[in-house]
C-alpha cells in the first residue's frame, strides 16, 4: 500500500426492508471509483472520487451456503471476498512489514458498517477474514528461528467510559482508564490482551465479547448504535539472529466500528438552555473535528490544534489518524432517497476523510533493548518514589507506573506458550470447559427466548432456555435469568413450560407486551411470539422444535417489532401510513411514521428513567400539522414531543432535535445514578427541567368568503388540538361596517365586484370562550386567544387565569382604503385562523417558585429524594392555602357571573314565549309562509292583468272600435304594463322585507 494518506472506500448495500415498504428509489450510482449521489427533490447530482466505491446494491445471488456472490455474467456485485481483499490484505501485508494498520468503518445506524466488518452468518467481513488469513499465513513458517505471537484484545466505548469486552465479571463503574506512554502513545490501563494460537480461538473470544456487549446494551439501554467498538490484534515477529540475539517486530492492528453517524453533529440542542452536549456523543463528535482539523493540515492551513485529548475515542486513534498508522475507512451508504441527508453527510465525511496524511514507521527493535530500556526506567522510577517530598498524586503516579514496569517485565520473561497456557487455563475457569457446550446446545432442543437487538450482529446472540417447570425472569439474583434495565422489576414474570405448551405471566406490576399488545394475565405463547419486558428489553419466542422452519425467525427483526407496537398505538392510522409506490407526499409521510416508530422506544426509555429518578416528568410523542397555523390549510406534519410535569402539571413541547439531546442527557444522569454518585442538586442542568412557556392548546378556521359579499358571521367555532379533539368552543363574529365605522345591517348584500375600488371596513370580535379543558384540568393556568389578518402583525387578547368561561372582550377593526381583486380573492379563499394557547403558572407568583418546592435531589447511593426542611414545608403550605383561597374566591365571582347571564337568557326566553302566546305568532315558519301568501296573492292580481292586456290585444286585432287609432291602443297597452311592473317590484319588495323582518327576530 503505497504512500501514508488514508484510503477510503465507500460501500452501498441493498434496500432494508423498511426501505422497501417506502418503495424507495436508489439515489446512489458507482462508475469506477467515483460516487455519485442524486438529490431525490429536484434530481441535482454531486460526484465524489475516492480510492474504491463498492456496488453491492444489487445483481448478486445467494448460493447454496448461503454466500452472497455476483450474478451469473455480472461484474457489478462486490461481494466480502473482494472488499477483503482490496481492503484488508493491504492491512495483512501492513502487518507483516512491521507497520500499524487500523480499518475503520462509519455511516449512519443500519447502513452496513458491521456487515462490513463482521459480516454475518456464512458472510464473512473484513475482521474474521483478516484473523483467518493471518493464522493461514503463520501456519505456512517453518522457520525456527522465528516466532510469530498474535494476541487479541476487545473493547467497547460508550459514555466516555471504556469497557473490556472479554472480561465477564462486573467491572468498575468509572470504566478502564486511559494512560500515555512518551514512546507508544495513549493506551487502556488493565486491558486484558489474551494470547491466541489459531484462529479458533479469537472465534471463541468475538463470540464472548458480542454477548457481554448485547448483555450490557440490554442492562444499560447502551444500543451498540450509540457505542463503539475497537478490536485490536497485535502481531509480534520475533526474529533471533546467528548470535543468539532477537528483534521483535511489532505491529497494531486496530479495527474501528463507529457508533451511529446520525448523531455526529449532536453536541447540543439549537435553542435549548442546555447547550453542552452529552458524553454520549462526545467521542464520535470529536472525531469529526479532529478530521476536519487534519484535513485542514493536508490543505497547508497553518497552526491547527488536533482536539486527540477532548475524547476517549480520538485518543485511542491518533496513532492512526495522523500518527504512526497506515489507515483504511470504509464508509457505508444507505441507496434510498429517503436517508438522502444522512447518506450525502456520510459522503461528504469520507471526502475529508482521504485528505489526511499519516507518518507511518516500521516498528522493529531489538528485545534485549526493550528489557533493558524497562530496567533503566524502572530505576529511575524507584529513585524518584525514594526520594519523596512530592505531592501525594505524583507519588501515587509513580508507584503506578512502577507497577506497571514490573508487570510488563514479567510479562517479557515468560516465554510464549507459558502465555498461551495461561490464557487456556483462563478461559476454562470462566467458561465451564464441555458443560459450557452442552448448556449452549440446550437451545437445539428446547423452546427458547432470543434476544432482538437494534443491530443486526447483536440480535440472537443471548438465548435462555425454558426447561419443563418454571422459570422466571427479573433483576434479582433469585430470578432464573437475571435482566436488567430500565422498566425491570425484582421478579417481572413467570414462565412455565409443560412439555407442550408454554405460558407466561406478568408478576404484579410489570409492565410486558406480546406481539404488541400489553399483557394483563397468563397467556399461552405461540412460536415466534414477540415479547417486550420494561422500557427496551426485547426477545423472540421459539417455540418447540416440532413448530420450528429453517430461516423462520428472519421475518422477526428490530423494525418489525417497533412497527408492531406502534400500530397497537394507533399511530400507523394517525400518520394514514402509505403503501408502496405512492405519491412522494405519501413517502414523506412514511419517513414521518419511521420518524415516529423510531422516537417510540427512546421515549419510553425516557418515561422509565424518570420514574427511576422520582422525577415525575412523563413524555409523549404527537404529530404537529402545520396546518393548524395556516390560513390556507396547508403544510406537512412532523414528530413533536409533549413533556407534562405530573407533580406541577406543567407542560412543555419539545421539537425531536431538543428531545434527543436531553435523552442523552439523561441517560448520562441516570448511568451516574446507577454508579451510585450523587446527582447535582440544582435544576439549571437538570435535563428533565425547563422554564415555563405558553402552550398551543388548538385552532379554528373561520371562512372569510362570506365577508367577500358583506354578509356578517356571528358564529360558535370548535377549537381542536393536534389530535383533532376539542379543546374549547369560542365565539367569532366579523362584522362589514360603513365608513364612520357603524355596522353594516341586512340589507348590505352586495356581490364581491361591486367593492372593487372602494374602501371597505370590517371588525373582527372575539367575546367568549366557553368550555377550556386547559383551565378546567389546573386553576392556576390561564389561556389567550391570537388571530393573523392579512399578513398583518398578530392580535393577541388580554390573558384570563383560571376560568373555563373566558370573557376576552377582544375587538380589532381592519381598514382597506382600497379594494383590490388580490383582496377580494384573498377573501375568497383563506380562512382566519383563530389560535387559543395555554400560559402557565398563574398570575400569583410568589418568591418561592413552585418548581423549587418541588424539584428532586436524588443521592446516587440509594436513590431517594433529601428530606426537605420541615419549616419550608410549612411555608409552602401557607402559600398553597393562600393560592388556593384567592382561587376559590375567584371561581365564586365566576359562577355567581354565570349564573347572572343565564338568569338574564331564562327571562328572554319565558318573555319571548309570552309574547308568541299573546299574539298567534307561530313561530319563524308561520311568518314566512304569511309573507309567501301574501306573495302569491298579490301575483294573482299582476296574473289577471297579465291576461286583460292580452285580451285587450286580441280584441284590437278581431275589433273594429279603435283599430282606427294605432297611437291609442298602444298607449292603453304602455299604461297596463306599466302598472304590471309597479305591482310586481311591489310584491318582490314586500318579500324582502318580510324575510329581513323575519332574520331579525331570528336572531333576537
Amino acid at each position: 500500500m503505497p504512500g501514508d494518506s488514508v484510503k477510503v472506500a465507500v460501500r452501498v448495500r441493498p434496500f432494508n426492508q423498511r426501505e422497501k415498504n417506502a418503495g424507495s428509489s436508489c439515489i446512489i450510482s458507482m462508475s469506477g471509483d467515483s460516487t455519485t449521489i442524486k438529490n431525490p427533490e429536484n434530481g441535482s447530482t454531486k460526484m465524489f472520487a475516492f480510492d474504491y466505491s463498492y456496488w453491492s446494491h444489487d445483481s448478486f445471488q445467494e448460493n447454496g451456503e448461503g454466500v452472497f456472490t455476483p450474478r451469473s455474467g455480472s461484474t457489478k456485485y462486490t461481494d466480502q471476498r473482494r472488499v477483503f481483499q482490496d481492503l484488508g490484505q493491504g492491512v495483512l501485508d501492513n502487518a507483516w512489514q512491521g507497520y500499524n494498520a487500523a480499518l475503520f468503518a462509519y455511516g449512519q445506524t443500519g447502513s452496513g458498517k458491521s456487515y462490513s466488518m463482521i459480516g454475518y452468518g456464512p458472510n464473512k467481513g473484513i475482521v474474521p477474514i483478516t484473523c483467518e488469513e493471518l493464522f493461514k499465513a503463520i501456519e505456512t513458517n517453518k522457520d525456527s528461528q522465528k516466532q510469530l505471537q498474535v494476541s487479541f484484545s476487545m473493547l467497547e466505548i460508550y459514555n466516555e467510559k471504556v469497557k473490556d469486552l472479554l472480561v465477564k465479571s462486573k467491572q468498575a463503574t468509572e470504566g478502564l482508564k486511559i494512560r500515555q506512554n512518551p514512546q507508544a502513545g495513549f493506551y487502556v490501563d488493565g486491558l486484558r490482551n489474551v494470547p491466541v494460537r489459531n484462529y479458533k480461538e479469537i472465534e471463541k473470544l468475538m463470540e464472548q465479547g458480542t454477548v457481554n456487549r448485547t448483555t450490557a446494551s440490554t442492562n444499560m439501554n447502551a444500543t451498540s448504535s450509540r457505542s463503539h467498538m475497537v478490536i485490536t490484534i497485535r502481531f509480534n515477529q520475533v526474529i533471533r539472529n546467528a548470535g543468539g540475539e532477537s528483534n521483535t517486530r511489532s505491529s497494531d492492528i486496530n479495527l474501528v466500528d463507529l457508533a451511529g453517524s446520525e448523531r455526529a453533529d449532536s453536541t447540543g440542542a439549537t435553542g435549548d438552555r442546555l447547550k453542552e452536549g452529552s458524553a454520549i456523543n462526545q467521542s464520535l463528535s470529536t472525531l469529526g473535528n479532529v478530521i476536519s482539523a487534519l484535513a485542514d493540515i493536508a490543505g497547508g492551513k497553518k497552526n491547527v490544534l488536533v482536539p486527540y485529548r477532548n475524547s476517549v475515542l480520538t485518543k485511542l486513534l491518533q496513532t492512526a489518524l495522523g500518527g504512526n498508522s497506515r489507515t483504511i475507512m470504509i464508509a457505508a451508504l444507505s441507496p434510498a432517497d429517503i436517508n438522502y441527508d444522512e447518506t450525502l453527510s456520510t459522503l461528504r465525511y469520507a471526502d475529508r476523510a482521504k485528505k489526511i496524511q499519516n507518518k507511518a514507521v516500521v516498528n522493529e527493535s531489538p528485545t534485549d533493548r526493550l528489557i533493558r530500556e524497562l530496567k533503566e526506567e524502572n530505576a529511575r522510577l524507584m529513585a524518584a518514589v525514594g526520594k519523596g517530598g512530592g505531592k501525594a498524586d505524583d507519588s501515587e503516579e509513580l508507584q503506578r507506573l512502577l507497577r506497571e514496569n514490573e508487570r510488563r517485565m514479567a510479562d517479557m520473561d515468560k516465554t510464549w506458550e507459558q502465555k498461551l497456557e495461561e490464557a487456556r487455563r483462563e478461559w476454562e475457569r470462566g467458561h465451564g470447559g464441555v458443560d459450557h457446550e452442552e448448556e449452549q446446545a440446550e437451545w437445539r432442543r428446547l423452546p427458547y427466548f432470543t434476544n432482538v437487538n437494534e443491530d443486526t450482529q447483536l440480535s440472537g446472540v443471548i438465548k435462555h432456555c425454558l426447561r419443563v417447570g418454571e422459570t422466571t425472569f427479573g433483576k434479582s439474583s433469585t430470578a432464573t435469568y437475571i435482566i436488567r434495565g430500565l422498566g425491570i422489576q425484582e421478579q417481572h414474570a413467570i414462565i412455565k413450560n409443560s412439555g407442550s405448551k408454554v405460558t407466561m405471566e406478568p408478576v404484579k406490576g410489570a409492565k410486558i407486551y406480546v406481539n404488541g399488545i400489553k399483557l394483563k394475565a397468563k397467556q399461552e405463547l405461540g412460536h415466534l411470539s414477540r415479547i417486550k419486558f420494561g422500557s427496551s428489553c426485547l426477545f423472540l419466542y421459539v417455540g418447540q422444535v416440532s413448530e420450528r422452519k429453517a430461516n423462520d425467525e428472519k421475518e422477526y427483526d428490530y423494525d418489525y417489532f417497533m412497527a408492531e407496537l406502534a400500530e397497537h398505538r394507533g399511530v400507523a392510522i394517525d400518520l394514514q401510513t402509505p403503501k408502496i409506490n405512492e405519491s412522494m407526499e405519501n413517502l414523506k409521510s412514511y419517513v414521518l411514521f419511521q420518524e415516529f416508530m423510531d422516537l417510540l422506544p427512546q421515549i419510553s426509555e425516557a418515561n422509565a428513567i424518570s420514574l427511576e429518578l422520582n422525577k415525575g416528568v412523563k413524555f409523549e410523542a404527537e404529530i404537529k400539522t402545520p396546518a393548524s397555523h395556516d390560513a390556507l390549510q396547508h403544510g406537512g406534519k412532523e414528530v413533536i414531543i409533549q413533556v407534562t410535569n405530573e407533580k406541577t402539571k406543567k407542560v412543555w413541547i419539545w421539537s425531536k432535535e431538543k428531545f434527543l439531546h436531553r435523552k442523552d442527557l439523561m441517560e448520562e444522569l441516570y448511568c451516574r445514578y446507577m454508579d451510585g454518585e450523587s446527582l447535582p442538586m440544582g435544576r439549571d442542568t437538570d435535563p428533565f427541567w425547563d422554564p415555563v412557556e405558553d402552550i398551543f392548546l388548538g385552532s379554528c378556521h373561520i371562512m372569510l368568503q362570506s365577508l367577500s359579499y358583506c354578509v356578517e358571521i356571528d358564529e360558535h367555532f370548535t377549537l381542536h388540538n393536534y389530535h383533532g379533539k376539542e379543546e374549547a368552543v369560542m365565539r367569532v363574529k366579523i362584522f362589514p361596517l360603513n365608513d364612520k365605522g357603524e355596522y353594516l345591517g341586512d340589507e348590505s348584500i352586495v356581490e364581491p365586484r361591486e367593492l372593487l375600488g372602494k374602501p371597505f371596513n370590517f371588525e373582527i370580535s372575539i367575546p367568549e370562550c366557553m368550555g377550556v379543558r386547559w383551565c378546567s384540568e389546573d386553576r392556576s393556568r390561564g389561556v389567550y386567544c391570537k388571530f393573523t389578518i392579512i399578513s398583518k402583525e398578530p392580535v393577541k387578547s388580554q390573558t384570563v387565569w383560571g376560568k373555563g368561561y373566558c370573557d376576552f372582550g377582544l375587538k380589532h377593526r381592519v381598514r382597506e382604503k382600497k379594494v383590490t381583486q388580490e383582496f377580494i380573492n384573498y377573501l375568497q379563499t383563506h380562512s382566519l385562523v383563530v389560535e387559543l394557547w395555554g400560559s402557565q403558572g398563574g398570575p400569583y407568583q410568589s418568591t418561592l417558585n413552585e418548581e423549587d418546592q418541588i424539584h428532586q435531589t436524588f443521592n446516587g447511593s440509594n436513590g431517594h429524594a433529601q428530606s426537605d426542611d420541615v419549616f419550608s414545608q410549612l411555608k409552602n403550605k401557607d402559600l398553597e392555602i393562600e393560592h388556593l383561597t384567592k382561587d376559590l374566591d375567584a371561581m365564586k365571582k365566576d359562577n355567581f357571573n354565570l349564573k347572572k347571564k343565564l338568569d338574564k337568557q331564562q327571562t328572554q326566553i319565558d318573555m319571548k314565549k309570552q309574547r308568541r302566546a299573546s299574539t298567534t305568532d307561530v313561530g319563524l315558519d308561520a311568518d314566512l309562509a304569511q309573507a309567501l301568501r301574501l306573495f302569491f296573492k298579490d301575483v294573482k292580481t299582476v296574473q289577471a292583468q297579465i291576461t286583460e292586456i292580452k285580451e285587450y290585444a286580441k280584441m284590437s286585432q278581431h275589433g273594429s272600435s279603435d283599430n282606427g287609432n294605432i297611437k291609442k291602443a298602444l298607449g292603453k297597452q304602455e299604461q297596463k304594463l306599466h302598472e304590471v311592473e309597479s305591482k310586481l317590484s311591489g310584491c318582490v319588495d314586500s318579500l324582502k322585507e318580510s324575510v329581513a323582518n323575519t332574520l331579525r327576530k331570528a336572531k333576537r
